[in-house]
């Protein structure tokens, strides 16, 4: 006899209900026939009505077909698509209320997990919310019953890639042309065996990797290249693993894309697959704040863990005596090294090593620190907080793309005598529910 299926049956009749909260994901929430239900589209202090898109034993969810009673920080969505695609989810809240929701979020996941606030709440760190994306995966899909390729972000809480003319997030030089990619796509014989397309801009020139599973026909290859020489894009091919990624146009070897640190005379070179800011103004104000809290002196031995390709080691190397940074992916090390000699700076030594790993025998953790940057991926740097108190340095800047792992670690460093002086958002991501932040911890003396 085969299982009961516990799917629960989704209701088709709309719900009219008041909602009285915000989750972390975005999402507003109601209480509805007693049962916790979590609403795309609606904000606090709303009152909506709404379809049901999913029952759950513990919850339901749905999504806003209408407002009748509007907040006053409900604002219209600037993009065309929004409710459909997935890419961000909070066009209709105004910016000065996203900045208050992140960083509410922030402050409430210091107080759960470590029991505290920052002595100070440092200003947001904010920039134009709109074209702001420089990297970007695009998923691509042939649909026959369209008879149409489709490019863009996937659906909200969907599979279906999004069926989008133009992204207002994405930096105009590839969001205002995504009609073009696709139809660019629809001619070629390998449509459909062409599941994705990451993008990456620099300061002068923006790059397309394309994901192909089958090899690329002569045709198919010429119409790539012309659309890329049309519109002055690199073009970079990926048959197979990330390896396997390389660069058709230009034909010549400066192929590399930069961007500049202006105030530190510094230019960054990069591959369009390693990882960067996908927002450069932010960046910018990011680095000058990071610095500034570091409060470098000429004397400082620092350390950068999860360094990537020397993104705040070769700044702060213009302003203290040494510089170590640390970073598992061996190209991104490679790509420092190259930074650190183009500009000329000297006082900088790059190691790779997975910092989720032991690493009292590697050599650069047997050295002294003055003081440290981490810059972790979500998970946080859980696995360092032991480490810390080998060094001891004097001040630690956190810069965290996730407020759980964030606090988690805080928790870690208030143990180990530190005090949590400075904490703000940076909105490096404007219109999604991602939460960036900054913090500063001292130790006691």
């Amino acid at each position: 006899m085969s299982k009961r299926s516990h799917r629960k049956r989704v209701p088709q009749e709309s719900v009219s209900t008041f909602v009285s909260g915000f989750s972390h994901e975005g999402r507003g929430i109601a209480e509805v026939n007693g049962k916790k239900t979590f609403l795309w589209g609606a904000l606090p202090d709303e009152s909506v009505t709404f379809q049901y898109t999913h029952c759950h034993r513990q919850y339901d969810e749905g999504k806003v077909i209408s407002v009748e009673n509007a907040s006053p920080n409900r604002v219209i969505p600037q993009c065309a698509h929004f409710g459909i695609c997935g890419g961000c989810n909070l066009q209709h809240l105004s910016e000065s209320a996203q900045i208050h929701y992140k960083e509410a979020i922030l402050l409430e996941h210091f107080a759960h997990q470590a029991n505290t606030q920052p002595k100070e709440i440092a200003p947001p760190i904010q920039a134009d919310p709109w074209g702001y994306r420089r990297k970007a995966r695009l998923s691509v899909r042939f649909v026959p019953k369209k008879n149409k390729v489709l490019v863009g972000f996937r659906e909200q809480d969907s599979r279906f890639v999004s069926d989008i003319a133009q992204c207002e997030i994405l930096d105009s030089r590839i969001g205002k042309k995504i009609h073009l990619l696709s139809t660019l796509l629809m001619t070629l014989t390998a449509k459909a065996h062409i599941p994705q397309i990451e993008i990456a801009m620099g300061d002068e020139a923006a790059a397309l990797i394309v994901r192909h599973l089958e090899p690329l026909c002569e045709s198919d290859l010429t119409q790539l290249i012309d659309f890329a020489k049309q519109h002055q894009l690199h073009l970079y091919c990926q048959p197979k693993g990330p390896d396997s990624i390389h660069c058709i146009v230009p034909d010549h070897h400066h192929n590399t894309l930069f961007y500049d640190l202006t105030s530190y005379h510094i230019r960054m070179y990069f591959h369009p697959a390693q990882f960067t800011q996908v927002n450069q103004a932010i960046n910018l104000k990011m680095i000058d704040q990071a610095m500034q809290w570091l409060n470098l002196q000429k004397t400082d031995r620092v350390l950068d863990l999860f360094c990537g390709i020397g993104n705040f080691s070769l700044p702060i190397a213009t302003q203290c005596h040494h510089v170590v940074g640390v970073e598992a992916q061996e190209t991104s090390i490679v790509q420092a090294n190259k930074n650190a000699e183009h500009n000329h700076i000297h006082n900088t030594n790059f190691y790779v090593h997975d910092l989720t790993q032991p690493s009292q025998s590697t050599p650069w953790y047997r050295q002294s620190y003055d003081k440290i940057l981490l810059d972790p991926p979500r998970a946080g740097a859980k696995e360092m907080m032991p480490d810390i108190k080998n060094w001891s340095p004097s001040h630690i800047v956190y810069v965290s793309c996730n407020p759980i792992t964030l606090a988690r670690d805080t928790k870690y460093l208030l143990a180990l005598g530190y005090t949590l002086e400075k904490a703000g958002v940076m909105d490096m991501f404007p219109h999604t529910q991602h939460v960036e932040a900054m913090a500063l911890f001292t130790l006691k003396i």
